[in-house]
């Protein structure tokens, strides 16, 4: 199981054609790879999360493309893709009295499958996963 720290960008996009296109546009020009992708839409805007797995620094880029962002550091795990692995991960980070913000992930079609979370404490969390989650 790998277990690292990945950054997050949250921000809001409208909610028209073309504006996840132009968003995600800074991220490959900047040749970084998108780890991570999820959204909420409501109405006339929508909140889009990206994950990525740099250590560049990209809150500047997407103010001068003129995005309100926010930074957040959150925690990419490689899982065994079968039943009650993502039990077993939330059943370690609640026994040690660390909240789980945001979840996302995807399996990857074979045997293993990656969750991205947010937690309350993540430098905690990745302690606690590495010494505990087998």
């Amino acid at each position: 199981m790998a277990i690292k720290a990945v950054k997050q960008y949250t921000v809001f996009l409208p909610n028209k054609p073309g504006s996840l296109s132009n968003f995600v546009e800074l991220f490959a020009n900047e040749g970084i790879n998108i780890i991570g992708i999820a959204s909420e839409i409501h109405d006339e805007s929508g909140i889009v999360k990206i994950a990525i797995d740099s250590d560049k620094k990209l809150s500047y880029i997407l103010t001068r493309a003129g995005f309100t962002t926010l930074e957040t550091t959150m925690i990419s795990i490689d899982l065994m893709d079968r039943p009650g692995e993502l039990l077993k991960l939330t059943k370690v980070l609640g026994e040690n009295n660390i909240n789980i913000t945001t979840v996302y992930g995807t399996a990857f079609g074979g045997a293993m499958s990656r969750v991205l979370i947010n937690v309350s404490d993540p430098q905690k969390a990745i302690e606690v996963l590495s010494n505990n989650y087998k």
